[in-house]
């Protein structure tokens, strides 16, 4: 076994480990990115409804002539 050899053989479980890091937080960061957008559309929806029950106007009317 030459020095190469030893040093690949040495530094290929690291590289793995990280490899499997990299795809588990990539995965959490993209669930949470989801989560958030879909919460974010829930809380408008809710707000559009309670708007709409309440009689109040999503959009304030401009005074512009």
């Amino acid at each position: 076994m030459s020095g190469l050899d030893a040093v690949l053989i040495s530094i290929l479980p690291s590289i793995g480990v990280g490899l499997i890091f990299w795809y588990v937080m990539r995965a959490v960061i993209r669930a949470d990115r989801r989560e958030r957008a879909e919460l974010a559309r829930i809380d408008a929806e809710e707000e559009r409804q309670a708007a709409a029950a309440s009689g109040i106007d999503e959009k304030p009317k401009s005074d512009a002539a």
